[in-house]
């Protein structure tokens, strides 16, 4: 059992620091060819903080654990939300910006909800992986539009996150470098991850989809938490939460979606998701609306509800499912 923990936590550092390399040299190249910064933010980064997810989620549905690879999306996106999102509006209170209200909240509840609907069966099928990664491309070409009214306020506050979009062409050779070496060491990071937690789920008597929701989906946010928590703290969140939401829907429509695409049966939905974790994603997304419009902001108060709904959700999955 000890063998199967520290190997988790050696994939999960691995899939962290891949995801940091990958974002920051990804970030810097997108930046030297005019992208603009929201664009980035939305995109660029918001994939990039996702490829841990993607990696599990490949990983998982090779090795025939496709209740792990959703439970993760599941788990993950309650995380985002309950936990980083809370967090966030508890350290301080966190204001909504009118593209979350038009474009991520609905296109959060709207996958969350096409998501229920695509599982009711108990698979998800290979036309239904399509169906998802062309949504995806959807949101995708919606925030494109949206960046052409990016603020200055967006495009200052990337710069100091990013740096000068200029930069020597050794520098570029070097965020190439970053980007290689990330990608290799996430790939590298969930196989060691997703066998280490098949491990540990058969040890413990319990399911791949526990350990999907809990242990491997707390892990792969921590590129998202750390993200969120520093710029709290440096009092720069735009780029950060758009990430957050932004993130949560592509893990969705985008590493769900690719993941589906993977094994020739599709992959199989166990009825504990079907019937508790992923409503309770899309609970989670629905409750954001009244939060999100009612002030156009998220208190301290609600930051700390979000974050004992998590810790109550946390608690049930512990004593009802192990």
């Amino acid at each position: 059992m000890a063998h199967a923990i520290v190997w988790i936590g050696v994939g999960l550092a691995a899939l962290i620091a891949g995801a940091e390399l990958l974002v920051r040299g990804g970030a810097a190249l997108a930046a030297r060819l005019g992208i603009s910064p929201l664009l980035i933010g939305l995109t660029v980064v918001a994939l990039g903080t996702s490829t841990p997810e993607l990696a599990v989620g490949i990983e998982a549905a090779i090795q025939g654990n496709g209740s792990l690879a959703i439970g993760n999306i599941a788990g993950t996106n309650t995380v985002n939300i309950l936990l980083i999102l809370g967090l966030s509006a508890a350290l301080q209170p966190l204001a909504i910006q009118m593209q979350t209200l038009r474009l991520e909240l609905p296109a959060i509840v709207i996958a969350a909800a096409t998501l229920l609907a695509f599982a009711w069966d108990g698979t998800l099928s290979r036309l239904e992986g399509l169906l998802l990664v062309t949504m995806g491309a959807a949101f995708t070409l919606a925030v494109i539009r949206a960046a052409r009214r990016e603020s200055l306020k967006v495009k200052l506050e990337f710069s100091r996150e990013f740096g000068p979009r200029r930069l020597a062409n050794r520098q570029a050779a070097t965020e190439m470098l970053m980007l290689a070496v990330g990608l290799v060491i996430i790939v590298v990071g969930a196989d060691w991850l997703v066998e280490s937690a098949v491990d540990l789920a058969r040890l413990w008597h319990v399911s791949d989809a526990f350990i999907g929701l809990t242990i491997v989906a707390i892990g792969t946010s921590a590129p998202e938490l750390v993200t969120t928590i520093i710029s709290t703290i440096r009092g720069e969140r735009d780029i950060a939460i758009g990430n957050l939401i932004g993130s949560s829907v592509y893990n969705i429509l985008i590493i769900l979606g690719v993941t589906c695409l993977i094994p020739a049966h599709g992959v199989d939905v166990s009825s504990h998701l079907i019937r508790i974790d992923i409503p309770v994603m899309l609970g989670v997304a629905l409750f954001c609306i009244p939060v999100f419009v009612s002030g156009r902001q998220i208190s301290r108060f609600e930051g700390g509800l979000f974050v004992s709904f998590y810790a109550a959700y946390l608690s049930y999955l512990i004593i009802q499912r192990t």
